[in-house]
Order: C-alpha cells, then sequence, then structure tokens
C-alpha cells in the first residue's frame, strides 16, 4: 500500500515540478522584455535630455512635449495658410522650449 502511495505522490511531485518550471521560464521572459525596454527607455530619456542640457525630472518632459505639441500646432496653422496662428504658436513654443533649456 505505500508503494502506491509513493508513486502517486512521485506523480503529482513532477507535474508540480513541471508546472513550476513552466511558470518560471514565463516569468523570466517577460522580465527580460520588460528590463530591456524600460532600460533602453531610460537611456533614450536620459541621452535626450542630457543632449538638451535639461533634467530629467517627469516635470520636465511634460513641459518639452507641450512645446513640441505648440510649435507643431503653429506648423499645421502655417500649412493651412493661417499666418497669423502659426506666427503666434510658433512663438508661444520656442518661448516654452528656449524657458526649458535655459
Amino acid at each position: 500500500m505505500q508503494a502506491n502511495a509513493m508513486q502517486t505522490n512521485g506523480f503529482f511531485d513532477e507535474i508540480g515540478e513541471t508546472i513550476g518550471e513552466a511558470i518560471r521560464v514565463v516569468v523570466e521572459f517577460l522580465l527580460g522584455i520588460f528590463t530591456n525596454f524600460f532600460g533602453a527607455f531610460g537611456d533614450f530619456i536620459d541621452g535626450l535630455t542630457r543632449s538638451l542640457g535639461i533634467s530629467d525630472s517627469f516635470f520636465s518632459i511634460a513641459v518639452l512635449v507641450i512645446g513640441l505639441l505648440i510649435l507643431w500646432g503653429g506648423l499645421r496653422a502655417f500649412l493651412r495658410g493661417s499666418i497669423i496662428g502659426g506666427i503666434v504658436r510658433t512663438v508661444l513654443g520656442l518661448f516654452i522650449l528656449s524657458w526649458l533649456m535655459m
């Protein structure tokens, strides 16, 4: 009777070990992907902020994105034929970006 119990424990032990190894492989795979992705993103932000001479804080990145969006709006206004709107948006975008880089 004990031999049968040992075979049952061995069977479930093998199944548990196999499932555990599969879960570990999936977790390590996902961890490797996200670690490399966030590492590359961090290096990109570091290089971008260093080349612009700004800090790598969330506020600085947000102001940079807002300034670029306003500048893009100015370019789109020029392409639509709105000279005054293009000038206002472009000057405002350049003002924000130059303030950020000081």
